[in-house]
Parts: structure tokens; sequence; C-alpha cells
């Protein structure tokens, strides 16, 4: 009895699913209806069609054509990539640019700046090793003047001073005057080695100053660009540089 009725269940659900179809036609299969004829129709031709579109606009594309995309299109597993031109940062300027205010870059910048005035003031550049050195040129008619040339004799100087851009007394001079506060040699040397720590200093002060002046140029620039004023891309920004951008003119009420 049951599995009678089991068996007109299954016969039931066989009917609902399959469409209804003449006895003589069953062993042909499923009677397919005219909406999903015309379903199946409509997407082979839509395919088609836009394959036939394709081979027409490969056929008629000129080889020499070129556009710029083309330089950061790439073709992987056959599809193709656009490189995004990633914002030249470097890691210490992007922590500060998230991290601080511009007021805070530009007051340490002028603090810098400050420092570095300072320094200039008191080292007075005499013998900086950034500085071009200047060039003492002599002219002569003969060459046997050359030969027999002495620079010290010619500055009317003493041998050991020839050799400084400064302070360089004549022979004259030296003879007329005392020298006053013989410094020993080795006083000489931590002296000159305190000099060139301070220009050490003075060299990265600057470069710290420059690096501080370039961040707050580049968070301006970011704020101006959440503005909704028309604009239009001029540079792109490097590391030393922010990008640039012309705003549409706009008169201000």
């Amino acid at each position: 009895m049951a599995a009678a009725f089991r068996k007109a269940a299954k016969s039931r659900q066989r009917e609902h699913r399959e469409r209804s179809q003449p006895g003589f036609r069953k062993r042909l299969g499923l009677l397919e209806k005219k909406k999903d004829y015309k379903l199946r129709a409509n997407d082979y031709h839509k395919k088609q069609d836009f394959l036939r579109a394709l081979r027409k606009k490969a056929l008629e594309k000129n080889p020499d054509e070129f556009y710029y995309k083309m330089t950061r299109a790439k073709l992987q597993d056959g599809v193709h990539l656009i490189k995004e031109n990633k914002e030249e940062v470097t890691p210490e300027q992007l922590k500060l640019m998230r991290t601080q205010d511009i007021k805070y870059i530009e007051m340490k910048r002028v603090a810098e700046a400050k420092k570095i005035e300072r320094l200039k003031s008191e080292l007075h550049l005499l013998d900086f090793q950034g500085k071009q050195q200047n060039k003492h040129v002599f002219f002569f008619d003969t060459k046997k003047e050359v030969e027999q040339f002495d620079i010290a004799t010619h500055l009317q100087t003493a041998p050991e001073l020839v050799g400084r851009v400064f302070n360089r007394p004549r022979i004259e001079t030296l003879q007329k005057e005392k020298v006053k506060g013989v410094t020993p040699e080795t006083r000489l040397k931590r002296i000159a080695k305190e000099r060139q720590r301070q220009y050490d200093c003075l060299t990265q002060r600057i470069e710290r100053e420059k690096k501080l002046f370039v961040v707050a140029q580049k968070i301006q620039t970011r704020k101006d660009l959440m503005d909704k004023t028309q604009k239009v891309k001029v540079k792109k920004e490097t590391v030393n540089t922010p990008a640039i951008y012309r705003f549409q003119t706009r008169r201000k009420r």
C-alpha cells in the first residue's frame, strides 16, 4: 500500500515538472516551451552579435594608433590591468602628514630656520665644504716667468701661510708686529675638529628644514584638493616637490 502511494506521488511530480505532450513523441524527450526557447535563442544571438562587433573593430583598428593609457596597461592572464601611479612620498613624510598638522610642521620649520641663521652668523662660512672655492689667476708673458714663479714671494707672505684663504698677513706685517697667543698644534686640531662638527650640524639642519618645507607644501596641497572647485593636474608629485594643480578661476563673493 505504501509502495503504491510513493509511486503515485513520483508520477504526479514528474507530470508537474514536464510539459504535457502527445504520447507518440515522448520518445523524443522533453517538449520545450516557446518562452524558454526564445530566452535561450536571444541570449545566443546577443553573444554572437557581440563577438561579430569585436571582430569588426579588431579588423578596422589602426596598428599605429597610440593613446597614453597604453603606457600604464599590461596584459596578464588575458586580462588588461591598468597600473595606477602611486604618489611619491617617503615613509617619514607620510607619517608626518597623517599625524601632524600643517601649523605644527611650519612651527618646526621656522625654528630650524632660526637655528640655521644663528649657526651661519657664528661660523661665518669661511671654509665651508659646500661653498665654492675662489680662484686666484696669475698672468705671465713668457714661459720662463711661469717656471720661476713663487707664489709666496709674489704674495709677499710666509710659505706656511700660502694655503690660507683668510688671515694671511704679509712678511712686513709679521716683522713689525709680534705674534700673540701662540696656539699649540693639539689645540689647533681640536678647534678645527669642533668647527667641522658645527659645519656638519649646519648641513643637517639645512636638509631638515628643506624636508619640513616640502611636507608643509604637500599637506597644504591635500587641503586645497578638498575644495570642490574644478582643477587640472599640471605636474605629478615627487619626493622633493608637491603636486601642482591649476584651479578654475572663481570670483569670491
